[in-house]
């Protein structure tokens, strides 16, 4: 068992996904609809339901909550309004977009509250009246192992909201400058990098900084970590956005076939020596700018027994 690894995580099916046009300013990642909006609401909801059957059959504890509103656009992607710690913490998030508001549900965590020991919900929602915005471990990649908040700078996260979540909650922000081939910076870090217990991804090429690239990679190799880095091209197919989670029989990466496929042999290898690679097909939901790990909520709290 790694605590970097939950074993549960909390997926929303949507009856009414589509492309998000209110989020596609600053998120490169995403693309146009190029199919009616009912073709794309149905198989993302089969891609949803499909990657939910897939995890369960790795031995992953799948909460699965529909969504049956229309004006939820993003809901398949809970990571970015709530996240859940170790001694029984969830933390509620500020969202940059008013369209995206709306995906807080109580009735998430009021599941949580009665499968899970928690014993508090730190709500920094009220500083979108702020205009500060922090989004989940979206915004955020989290290193358990080593207590550091690896995150991106961009309108998503703002310094504030980190400072204030990383007092709260016991990390060390590490916020960096990355920006794509156009200069737009990273909208979310959890496109750039994975964090797992004995190695992680990272669109390096994308940090500018070479000393705070170096900074980084020293403190990702931390507890013999290996880090291997991604080029451009595997960032922008998504694996970068991929999960460590603690299966029946070991720990498995999941991501989307399509990052699988970008990865190279050797970075196959490498993964391989710790965590069964699991993919899960979700070309539909990618075309909002996320992949499977913007899909899935790890859950890091101690169940009820």
């Amino acid at each position: 068992m790694s605590i970097q690894a939950p074993s549960a995580v909390v997926l929303v099916r949507p009856r009414h996904f589509t492309p998000n046009p209110a989020t596609a300013t600053d998120n490169t990642f995403q693309k146009p609809a190029t199919r009616d909006a009912e073709t794309i609401a149905r198989a993302a909801w089969n891609e949803v339901t499909d990657a939910a059957a897939e995890l369960e059959r790795h031995g992953v504890t799948v909460h699965l909550f529909d969504d049956e509103r229309d004006d939820r656009a993003d809901a398949v992607f809970p990571n970015n309004w709530f996240s859940t710690h170790s001694g029984g913490h969830i933390a509620i998030y500020p969202m940059q977009s008013p369209s995206r508001r709306g995906e807080r549900r109580e009735d998430i965590i009021e599941l949580l509250k009665r499968e899970y020991r928690v014993q508090d919900v730190i709500d920094y929602s009220g500083l979108e009246y702020d205009d500060v915005f922090l989004e989940g471990t979206g915004a955020m990649v989290l290193d358990h192992l080593s207590r550091i908040a690896y995150t991106v700078r961009s309108n998503r996260a703002d310094p504030i909201a980190l400072e204030r979540f990383c007092t709260n909650f016991g990390y060390e922000p590490m916020a960096f400058d990355a920006v794509d081939e156009s200069g737009c910076p990273i909208y979310h870090s959890n496109v750039l990098m994975c964090v797992a217990t004995d190695f992680a991804l990272i669109g390096l090429d994308f940090i500018a900084d070479k000393r705070r690239r170096t900074q980084i990679v020293d403190r990702l190799g931390a507890h013999d970590r290996e880090v291997i880095a991604l080029t451009r091209e595997q960032v922008r197919e998504f694996a970068g956005n991929a999960i460590e989670l603690q299966g029946r029989d070991g720990r498995i990466l999941a991501l989307s076939t399509r990052a699988l496929a970008a990865l190279t042999p050797q970075q196959r290898a490498t993964i391989e020596k710790s965590c069964e690679l699991v993919p899960l097909n979700v070309p539909t939901i990618e075309l909002a700018g996320g992949s499977v790990r913007c899909m899935l909520a790890g859950i890091h709290l101690d169940p009820r027994r």
